[in-house]
């Protein structure tokens, strides 16, 4: 079943991906929709959390790892049941990046593909359970922490790789995933543990 996409969603996907383009945003997105930038970020964490709480913040951290994962485990079986094509793959003009160069689509570029991985964006779903398990964990990091979603969900409209619909749903199926796995913990996994390995 084709997936239509809605004339206010294509409005904002040619807003950030046609007409609001800079030159330093060709640099920047592609580093912020990195998911290498996402993982030493976690690494990074993960060392100065380690050195300074030792083997409570590890417990942490790998709870968060397992959320992420389940997030994108889920992303991707909703991905393959609807099937919606991207917009590099889809829309006429739409930029993207490809082989380290920026390049556009034709005017007259019509879509080949029938189905595609676009529907939720798994980018958008794994930063936004990392941000709100964060936030569950690091009380002070919340006024922050929704600035790393929010920056990567843009980033991959302005990259052509997704219409905003995409984002939202998976913002939304990463927060859903993230507050299913804080409830699981707090009600009961962490019970499970030794008291000195409980955060």
């Amino acid at each position: 079943m084709p997936f239509f996409t809605q004339p206010l969603d294509m409005q904002i996907f040619i807003l950030a991906n046609h007409i609001m383009r800079k030159h330093w945003l060709d640099i920047a997105m592609p580093l912020l929709s990195s998911a290498a930038l996402l993982w030493t970020i976690i690494a990074l964490v993960t060392i100065f959390g380690v050195w300074k709480k030792g083997s409570k913040f590890l417990v942490i951290i790998l709870l968060i790892s397992a959320t992420m994962g389940l997030t994108d485990f889920s992303t991707n079986l909703i991905k393959k049941s609807i099937g919606r094509v991207r917009p590099l793959n889809s829309v006429a003009l739409t930029y993207f990046k490809e082989d380290g160069k920026w390049q556009r689509r034709p005017l007259d570029y019509t879509q080949t593909k029938e189905r595609g991985n676009s529907y939720p964006s798994a980018h958008a779903a794994n930063t936004m359970a990392f941000a709100v398990m964060i936030m569950f964990f690091f009380r002070k990091l919340r006024p922050w922490m929704l600035f790393l979603p929010i920056g990567v969900g843009y980033s991959r409209l302005y990259l052509g790789k997704h219409f905003p619909t995409d984002v939202m749903a998976g913002w939304t199926l990463g927060a859903c995933v993230a507050v299913s796995v804080w409830l699981l913990w707090s009600y009961w996994l962490k019970y499970k543990l030794p008291e000195k390995y409980r955060p």
